[in-house]
């Protein structure tokens, strides 16, 4: 009892250290490239931090398998490096008896990066896309910004406001367009306007102004003055979602339709959580300490060794996609031969196999013992 409430005492404290240090350093890193997305107009600058949020919250289940993972490995390294494993050992437990309280400690934590990525995964996608698309299907009048000249989404025509519009009724003053369209430029200024829903568009109705237009190539202009002129600006807003896009769709949809592309996400959902459970069996195996070298070798190896089977987990979903490899064969051959490298891994670290002490054996079952010489004698004789 004393020996698994120790243990996972101090993994506790160990992986909620970790886990804030790579929340805030992933945090960061979604800032700055949200904060990008926003000045190159992909998201609304207003969105910046829901979106962030989102963004942070589909890839918490890397998050907690990583500090996870460091949490275990950091915990049983200074174990090693204190000599308590050696009175572990002593009283009689062996390394594999190590897993039963590292399961005990991580099985909510393996819980909760199950459920996210079946769950929650598709569901942030689906917001983020929609908060991409509701920003990016905005009229052209909904893009300005007083005082700035904005081009519309077709790149045809570029408007210009001199006030802030009005919440209220959408009006705004001293409009400023231009255009090319259908071979002909023109100019349009006009004291105020504002914007009227007229079935599924949205019309910039003008009021006292004045439109210049000509044709391309031509030098002939022709000048309007017109009370109130009426200009589409596009449809109004709506969100147009993608049913293809499979991750946005949900495990019952994705079995339902089994295609390439479905089978694909449905086994990287199911790869992050499988492979959170091979790391834990990873942590038992890997964790290791040299008195002769520095503190951060193992970690660097267990970072190297965490990115080597990620990766491996993206790459099986392009895989089946490409149609390389069966949903059920990656499954196996991935994160089942994961699992029986570190068992055996840990069978070897266990019972202190070496290859040096293999080939001393190999070598001793080759030469005959004295028995067998002392019988091969008295044979002959």
């Amino acid at each position: 009892m004393l020996f698994q409430s120790s243990i996972r005492r101090e993994l506790a404290r160990s992986f909620g250290a970790t886990l804030v240090v790579i929340i805030t350093i992933v945090l960061t890193i979604v800032l700055i490239r949200t904060l990008g997305q926003a000045s190159r107009g992909v998201i609304s600058p207003q969105d910046v931090m829901l979106f962030m949020a989102y963004s942070a919250l589909g890839r918490l289940p890397t998050i907690l398998t990583l500090s996870l993972f460091i949490a275990m490995v950091g915990t049983l390294t200074r174990m090693y490096r204190d000599s308590e494993m050696v009175v572990w050992f002593t009283s009689g437990q062996s390394l594999t008896v190590f897993l039963r309280p590292l399961f005990r400690f991580s099985w909510p934590v393996l819980l909760i990066i199950a459920l996210l990525s079946m769950f929650v995964w598709p569901w942030t996608n689906q917001q983020t896309k929609d908060m991409k698309e509701r920003y990016e299907s905005r009229s052209d009048v909904d893009r300005l910004a007083p005082g700035q000249f904005q081009e519309s989404s077709d790149g045809r025509r570029v408007f210009f406001i001199d006030r802030d519009a009005s919440v209220s009724d959408k009006s705004s003053g001293n409009v400023f367009i231009v255009a090319n369209e259908n071979e002909k430029e023109s100019i349009t200024s006009a004291a105020s306007g504002k914007v009227e829903t007229r079935g599924r568009n949205q019309v910039l109705v003008l009021k006292n102004g004045q439109r210049l237009e000509n044709e391309i190539g031509k030098t002939a202009f022709k000048v309007t003055d017109f009370e109130e002129y009426a200009s589409n600006t596009g449809h109004a807003t709506e969100i147009n979602a993608n049913p293809d896009d499979s991750r946005l769709l949900s495990v019952p949809v994705l079995i339902k339709s089994f295609n390439r592309a479905n089978a694909s996400e449905l086994a990287w959902r199911i790869g992050l959580a499988l492979g959170a459970i091979n790391f834990v069996v990873l942590a038992a195996a890997l964790a290791s300490s040299n008195p002769r070298g520095g503190r951060s070798d193992n970690l660097i190896f267990v970072v190297l060794t965490f990115l080597l089977y990620s990766n491996l987990i993206n790459l099986g979903k392009s895989w089946i996609f490409g149609g390389y490899v069966s949903f059920g064969a990656l499954l196996v051959m991935l994160h089942g031969g994961v699992l029986l490298l570190a068992l055996a891994w840990l069978a070897k670290r266990n019972a202190n196999w070496t290859l040096r002490s293999a080939l001393r054996r190999l070598r001793g079952q080759g030469k005959p013992g004295p028995k067998a010489v002392e019988a091969a004698e008295e044979s002959a004789a």
